[in-house]
């Protein structure tokens, strides 16, 4: 298997990084005011288990963010996609594609993946640029990617190698 387009994608949005660490400020005040100094943190103060819970998920959260990752590999024969942790993996056969197609596909409510948007299931990270697909059978999904060009030059070289319809940067 000679994998000709390969990307990992993890969130490095600097506004993400610097709300989760605002967010990670109040569990360590709260821990630090309430178990270390002993004095009840806020007017109307979580139990000491409850702190530790709060704080756990919040930190939780911020791991998961962290590790989690979007890897995209694509070869003569398919695609796959991973989203790590999120035990997501999706394996399409070109021979299942109907079309394939580039495109910028604006703001979708987020980052991560998207259900039910206009281009099927979205898998993304970051930015707004990704490569559209339907499959022969209708259903639609969209992966995200930071490397358009490249892609662009993968998907344009495979498609014709394969004869598959090819959309070019047109419809958005």
């Amino acid at each position: 298997m000679n994998i000709e387009f390969k990307e990992t994608q993890t969130f490095t949005q600097w506004w993400l990084w610097l709300l989760l660490a605002g967010l990670s400020v109040i569990p360590v005040m709260g821990i630090y005011k309430q178990l270390i100094l002993g004095e009840p943190f806020g007017n109307n103060p979580m139990s000491d288990l409850g702190l530790i819970l709060f704080s756990a998920f919040v930190f939780s959260l911020i791991v998961l963010f962290w590790v989690m990752n979007l890897k995209t590999e694509i070869d003569q024969h398919e695609i796959r996609i991973q989203f790590f942790p999120l035990f997501v993996k999706k394996q399409v056969k070109w021979q299942d594609v109907k079309y394939a197609e580039i495109l910028n596909y604006g703001f979708v409510g987020g980052w991560g993946i998207r259900f039910w948007t206009k281009y099927g299931t979205v898998y993304n990270t970051k930015g707004n640029k990704g490569l559209a697909i339907e499959l022969n059978d209708g259903k639609k999904f969209l992966i995200g990617t930071q490397k358009e060009t490249e892609l662009q030059r993968v998907l344009e070289k495979i498609l014709n190698n394969r004869k598959l319809s090819f959309v070019p940067n047109n419809k958005n």
